[in-house]
């Protein structure tokens, strides 16, 4: 991918003229590449000062881990628990390891995070096969399941015993609370367990304008990997173990995958600043409404084809060969399906009207 980074030699000076900080990039210079691109939302870089000086207990022994379960609780409801971790391929490998055995299958969708994007953790850290499933719009079905969801008790075969969902889709698509409750009842009839990929759930929380619990806890799902980063944090990412009885082990689990932070309070202050107030859906909701805002001015120029439907803070589309490339000496972006000349552009909680109209003006010239 081609992008264009102009950087300045800038930097702040203390009373001493010790050198503080030196800027290597032009924080003027805008992209669509992904919502982890953008920097982190100035409140929860408040939080993180806030949360600094003097000692807390180490290894989420701290008042500010104990808060964020009392908030989560709030959102989720009374018997959860809380495990920050580093970031979302540790939060999906420790989930999905809690809720099978050393045999244990789960079925995904085929463009899945976990099948796509995390090179092979599940199946070598987690130990887990993956049962890939193809689908046209990133979201699995009772139907789509089934493909996969069988030979119990085949020595030959892994064991389908857990089924992955992710809200928002890869695809930028959102299951309904009735969706995922029909995947949760068919998964749970087959004695399977049920995780849902959060990395975007704000996101999904925003399109569908209800709580976060209606279609997670309520709807059926077993635990949960509830994402930040894409939504204004530094890092960080929790598992919310919402049925606790289908999940065992989190506690070793993290240490042993390496995401027990000795310092957990940065983590759980962010999340703390994140939920406390609102910030969360505030952040997604914008971030939503630019996309819907670059979606309805692409739909008017010639030559963009929108491939999925606009349901969180994605766009998906096809542009005319060479195309991309052009455009990407200006704007970053990637490449979703390089063999049909499908892109994909992210927008973020930090992205302005002026982002997009900028971009927007940008394709105009190019498809002109």
């Amino acid at each position: 991918m081609n992008e264009q980074v102009t950087s300045t030699t800038e930097s702040i000076q203390s009373d001493t003229g010790t050198d503080l900080t030196k800027q290597l990039h032009d924080p003027a210079v805008r992209g669509f590449a992904s919502d982890n691109y953008s920097g982190v939302h100035p409140e929860i870089l408040a939080a993180l000062a806030a949360a600094n000086g003097g000692h807390q207990v180490s290894y989420g022994e701290d008042i500010y881990t104990k808060r964020l379960q009392e908030i989560l609780e709030r959102e989720f409801g009374q018997g959860i628990e809380c495990f920050p971790v580093f970031n979302g391929t540790g939060a999906n490998v420790l989930s999905l390891q809690s809720l099978l055995p050393r045999w244990g299958a789960v079925v995904c969708a085929s463009t899945a995070h976990i099948n796509m994007d995390e090179n092979g953790a599940p199946e070598r850290v987690g130990g887990i096969k993956l049962l890939q499933v193809p689908t046209e719009d990133g979201k699995l079905t009772p139907e789509l399941i089934d493909r996969e969801a069988w030979g119990w008790g085949d020595e030959h075969r892994a064991q389908p015993l857990a089924v992955s969902i992710t809200q928002t889709t890869e695809l930028g698509t959102c299951y309904t609370p009735e969706e995922v409750r029909a995947i949760a009842d068919h998964v749970h009839s087959k004695g399977m367990k049920l995780h849902m990929d959060g990395a975007r759930l704000a996101n999904a929380a925003a399109h569908l304008g209800v709580p976060l619990r209606a279609f997670t806890r309520d709807a059926g799902v077993d635990i949960l990997s509830f994402g930040g980063t894409k939504n204004g944090l530094l890092f960080g990412e929790v598992v919310v173990a919402l049925n606790p009885d289908a999940a065992q082990g989190l506690k070793f689990l993290r240490k042993m995958n390496m995401q027990l932070a000795s310092k957990m309070r940065f983590i759980s202050a962010q999340f703390i600043a994140l939920l406390e107030d609102g910030l969360w859906l505030r952040s997604a909701a914008h971030a939503n409404a630019m996309a819907s805002r670059l979606r309805e001015a692409v739909e008017k120029i010639d030559g963009v084809e929108p491939t999925q439907a606009t349901e969180s803070n994605g766009v998906f589309a096809i542009l005319p060969e060479g195309a991309a490339d052009r455009l990407r000496k200006s704007f970053a972006f990637y490449d979703w399906d390089a063999a049909r000349r499908e892109v994909r552009w992210m927008c973020s909680f930090d992205t302005t009207e002026a982002d997009i109209d900028a971009f927007v003006a940008a394709i105009k010239r190019e498809l002109a």
